[in-house]
């Protein structure tokens, strides 16, 4: 349902930009955003700075992905229309007050960009320029301000193909003094026709993450994680089968011997080894969040092969996420519902209560500060009014509703726990364990092993994201996260094995911790990445990467911590079969 609802949707959006035009008639440009090359977050309205137009400025209606994103459309200054060359021509005139003098030179400095689309086309350029030539010393650092643009337009017969934009370096204006300055904005259009046909030209951004030494790299990734990944699975799984071997026969012969002899190893404590967790409503609740994040995610991909994710198919991303996370709520419902009624679990509405809030708590708080911090900033990535009620609408009247119908559903379903072995009336107590048995050094290690599967990609990835670099290649990325669920399940499972053996039978929180420990090294990758890989800086910025961040490395560790239980949960059962346990 949800997949056929982003088709439409990019199907609509995709038609509604197959415009044939006739000579002289007026092709849309719209001023999208001016921000910091370096700070993606940090964007501003167009006309937040003292920018003219010689007619009055309209807005385009955008749709909830569009705002999500940060697009503020609105009519540019420029009047391109279809197959009019002109030259010089000026587009407005204005006067620069001193304070509007010194906004542009603080732009300059920060190498503020703008971008507008052009029949839905991008097109990007900076404001000016910091000549720095032959001096040593900031003071005497010259600011210019570029004022004539040239758009070079291809077209195919009645279709435009393909826009580009670059500034005239010798229509300069000299902001470096704090004086009122009168400048004229002017811009040239140059049509030329090309061959390729209208369904291509996305072609070229898509290309760009295509180039062979990306897909060399992206290969080399993936070969290099397949590699580590089959030999120290491999490895594991030799160990692993060999040790369960051994442990059979050797639990068979000891059944056939004498009753009295002891039992040892992760045998002895199968009468506890299917004891319920302690705090089982969160443990209930954490799962169905997890696989919510799961199936999201599924989804995601499904639509990025198919193709709905095109570069510059503004706000599809956003869009999908929203509905999709709205449509498939039910599902965190029914399996926490469900599985809390096995555990025997009887306060279903505290456990749907914290179901509901578990993921969206976090990101709703952060939300809610971030965007406090861009209404200071008056940045676009502060969502107008109207938007957060549309998202409170969704939440109230799709997600919640969903939830609640999947709690009932999970909770009428009645299903008993399925444990081999009958659960003894007190616990044994746990023998004393070295340090690196702990949850933490366990952590650790089961975080390290998928994340080095996945690392190189998260690079490309992060620079998509907090970036200006094009991400396409997705078949690629669903085979590295195929990758990681299969190292997450496997390193799970080992782990848990060795800490049965170890006569430790409190598993169950231990899985999900140590398969969501993933999410934990991504946010450490992010400090590595913020300090050493990017040059993002200020206050909002900062905020915004380690805000979001944070709740999306959350959302994996929810996600992959239910995929090791669930494996885990999987292996338990199958070695408890296997044995004679009265």
């Amino acid at each position: 349902m949800a997949v056929a609802t982003l088709c439409g949707v990019a199907q609509v959006r995709s038609s509604s930009s197959d415009h044939r035009y006739k000579a002289g008639d007026d092709v849309p440009l719209y001023a999208n955003k001016v921000g910091p090359y370096h700070n993606p977050s940090e964007t501003y309205r167009y006309f937040d700075f003292p920018f003219c137009s010689s007619a009055p400025v309209k807005e385009k209606n955008e749709a909830l992905g569009e705002v999500l994103n940060g697009d503020r459309l609105v009519s540019a200054p420029y009047k391109l229309e279809f197959l009019t060359e002109k030259d010089a021509e000026i587009a407005c005139k204005r006067k620069l007050t001193k304070k509007e003098v010194a906004k542009f030179r603080t732009a300059i400095l920060k190498d503020y960009y703008f971008q507008m689309y052009y029949d839905d086309l991008p097109i990007w350029g900076f404001l000016g320029k910091v000549d720095k030539e032959g001096k040593a010393d900031p003071s005497d650092y010259r600011y210019y301000l570029f004022k004539h643009l040239i758009f070079e337009i291809h077209h195919n017969k009645d279709r435009v193909i393909e826009v580009t934009v670059r500034s005239d370096p010798n229509a300069l204006v000299d902001l470096t003094e704090d004086e009122p300055v009168d400048v004229d904005f002017m811009y040239t259009v140059k049509w030329k026709e090309t061959n390729t046909p209208f369904e291509k030209r996305m072609d070229k951004y898509s290309l760009s993450s295509s180039l062979p030494h990306h897909l060399e790299i992206h290969w080399f990734s993936i070969i290099n994680s397949c590699v580590t990944v089959l030999l120290l699975t491999g490895f594991l799984a030799t160990i692993l089968m060999r040790v369960l071997k051994n442990d059979f026969i050797k639990y068979a012969h000891d059944d056939e011997s004498a009753d009295d002899q002891e039992e040892s190893g992760w045998k002895y404590i199968h009468g506890d080894v299917f004891r319920y967790p302690k705090r089982k409503s969160l443990f209930a609740a954490a799962l169905g969040c997890g696989t919510q994040l799961f199936t999201l995610t599924i989804f995601i991909f499904i639509l990025a092969l198919v193709g709905v994710f095109y570069p510059y198919n503004r706000g599809a991303l956003f869009t999908a996420l929203v509905i999709i996370y709205a449509l498939t709520s039910g599902i965190a419902g029914y399996t926490s519902a469900s599985f809390y009624g096995q555990l025997e679990g009887e306060n279903w509405v505290r456990n749907l209560l914290l179901t509901g809030s578990l993921f969206c708590g976090p990101l709703f708080v952060t939300f809610c500060f971030l965007n406090t911090v861009a209404i200071a900033y008056k940045a676009t990535a502060a969502l107008p009014f109207g938007t957060i009620v549309v998202i409170l609408l969704i939440w109230a009247l799709v997600t919640s509703p969903l939830l609640v119908v999947g709690g009932i559903a999970g909770k009428n379903k009645k299903e008993e726990f399925q444990a081999p072995c009958r659960t003894a009336k007190y616990p044994r107590e746990i023998p004393p364990l070295p340090w690196y048995r702990k949850t933490l050094p366990q952590m650790a290690m089961a975080g390290f092993l998928p994340f080095s599967a996945i690392y190189i990609e998260l690079y490309y990835i992060f620079a998509s994201v907090w970036g200006h670099r094009i991400y396409t290649i997705y078949s690629i990325l669903f085979i590295v996260f195929i990758i990681l669920l299969i190292v997450t399940a496997f390193v799970t499972v080992a782990l848990t094995y060795f800490q049965l053996a170890a006569e430790d039978h409190e598993w169950w929180w231990r899985s999900f911790l140590c398969g969501g420990s993933t999410g934990l090294f991504i946010y450490e990758y992010c400090l590595y990445y913020y300090i050493a890989r990017s040059d993002m800086s200020g206050f909002m910025q900062t905020a915004f990467f380690f805000g979001y961040m944070a709740c999306i490395c959350y959302g994996f560790f929810l996600m992959l911590g239910a995929i090791g239980f669930r494996a885990s949960l999987l292996f338990v059962r199958h070695i408890y079969r296997s044995i004679k346990c009265e």
